[in-house]
């Protein structure tokens, strides 16, 4: 597990800087682009169908390697990968500020999607390492919480305005000089601690079952919304990867050195907090996804007044989680913290649900975003922290790993099903002879009702299977009444 050289409290701070930096370019690189799309495609030539792959190439990649990236961060040091999927990722940016043509940007969004992978799936791990004190690691989760939750609105903010200023390569350019200098910090602050050795997993045809299972199943996910999919396709590609992956399963249980120990699964906290994180990524980013069309599509909005208009978000989300959201954490514990954020959130979506065709951005949109940063804000960082209690240090790798593929899970099911949702049931309305923008409407609000059905599922699991108590770090988290 990587530390910081000093322990003392500024050293840690720069180190938690540049763990952070990077998750929230990992983030803002899938949002920004999002906002630049139509720009994208008018001038390099992209068909509707090879759009897509802009973002699915991306997605692919970093969903399907990041259980093998926090595993290769045990066996072989987490600064080592971390440092190599921050300057893989920087050095992918420029290949796609750079791209003249379709191809070179799809395969620049490919090796950024390997090198996010290789960095973000060590990043929890070495922040529960760098910060083992439950105060100290309930205001570190907030921060990093904040550029996870927050990181997709500041992204169509930022999208919006840079693309109509200066151009959609500089969504990826402006990651160059933040990598560059990022790496040059990581490299001096975070110090390497040997990994068990590769000797001590390394599983090259679990790696390849894994990794091959995972990308199988995102893309599948991704093509459903796509007009050429059929279902006889999807469900094989399905079933494709449900084979993969358990045949991935049975190996790892009968191998002597499995890439993925299934023990960890027995940890309860570890293994529902997981589940949770799921449901909830999967509500926020369809949620998200699904009002930036509400809002152009119904109500007219451009990208930059998109962008704009979801500032309350990630600006109450920063007041929650970098603020109240930790000394509410150390008083009362994650587990009653990640209740009441479900309760908000899922207050936020049964709210815009009722958003009408003509709706007020100061009343129907404005306050739902805040009160979802809200809620998100606190349910987030209290979700993590479960997910990763009561991991070993041998296994924090693993561990982060997994609880990055959950979070990328999540946002990828729930952006596809929700998306899904809201075009059929458009479909449906404008055959039952509804015009055009109460037809949207109509499916968008069937979408916001689905993503608060994922949060009340989330809900149910955190009240019925999480313990009262957590041990994060060494320590132990006790819910107070």
């Amino acid at each position: 597990m990587a530390v910081v050289e000093s322990v003392g409290v500024r050293a840690r701070g720069k180190a938690l800087v540049v763990l952070c930096v990077m998750q929230l370019m990992i983030i803002l690189d899938g949002t920004v682009v999002t906002v630049a799309l139509p720009t994208v495609q008018r001038e390099l030539g992209f068909s509707q169908a090879g759009l897509a792959w802009v973002m699915n190439s991306y997605l692919i990649a970093f969903a399907g390697l990041l259980l093998l990236a926090g595993r290769i961060g045990d066996l072989i040091g987490s600064k080592r990968v971390f440092v190599a999927g921050l300057g893989l990722f920087t050095a992918a940016s420029l290949l796609c500020g750079v791209a003249g043509s379709a191809e070179v940007l799809i395969a620049g969004r490919f090796l950024q999607g390997v090198g996010g992978a290789l960095a973000s799936a060590v990043i929890l791990g070495m922040i529960v390492s760098l910060y083992p004190a439950p105060g100290e690691q309930a205001r570190a989760m907030g921060v990093y919480s904040f550029t996870a939750a927050s990181g997709a609105s500041i992204g169509l903010i930022f999208g919006g305005v840079i693309t109509q200023t200066i151009g959609w390569h500089w969504a990826f350019l402006i990651n160059v000089p933040i990598g560059v200098v990022s790496l040059a910090f990581a490299v001096r602050l975070l110090a390497h601690q040997p990994g068990l050795g590769l000797a001590g997993g390394a599983d090259v045809l679990g790696a390849v079952l894994v990794t091959a299972g995972l990308s199988l199943g995102v893309y599948t996910i991704v093509q459903t919304a796509e007009p050429q999919a059929t279902l006889t396709r999807t469900l094989v590609q399905a079933a494709a990867s449900i084979l993969l992956l358990a045949a991935f399963v049975v190996r790892q249980a009968r191998i002597k050195n499995p890439l993925l120990a299934l023990r960890i699964f027995r940890r309860r906290q570890l293994t529902v907090a997981n589940g949770v994180v799921v449901l909830l990524f999967a509500a926020g980013f369809g949620f998200q996804f699904t009002t930036a069309l509400y809002v152009q599509r119904v109500l007219g909005y451009d990208s930059l007044t998109t962008g704009l208009a979801f500032l309350p978000a990630p600006l109450m989300n920063a007041l929650m989680s970098l603020s109240l959201a930790p000394r509410l954490t150390v008083r009362f514990g994650p587990r009653k913290m990640l209740i009441a954020g479900l309760v908000v959130f899922m207050l936020a979506l049964l709210w815009i649900s009722r958003a009408p065709v003509d709706g007020s951005y100061v009343v129907n949109v404005g306050p739902v975003l805040a009160v979802m940063g809200a809620g998100i804000g606190v349910a987030i960082p209290a979700s993590i922290m479960l997910a990763m209690s009561g991991a070993d240090a041998s296994d924090a790798g693993l561990a982060s790993g997994l609880n990055n593929t959950a979070q990328q899970a999540g946002a990828a099911v729930g952006t596809a099903v929700l998306a899904t949702l809201a075009a059929s049931t458009t479909s449906h309305r404008l055959t039952e002879g509804a015009g055009d923008l109460l037809a949207l409407r109509d499916g968008y609000g069937a979408a916001w009702l689905a993503a608060a059905g994922f949060v009340l599922a989330a809900l149910l699991l955190s009240v019925s299977l999480l313990r009262r108590t957590a041990s994060v770090g060494g320590r132990e988290y006790v819910e107070r009444s």
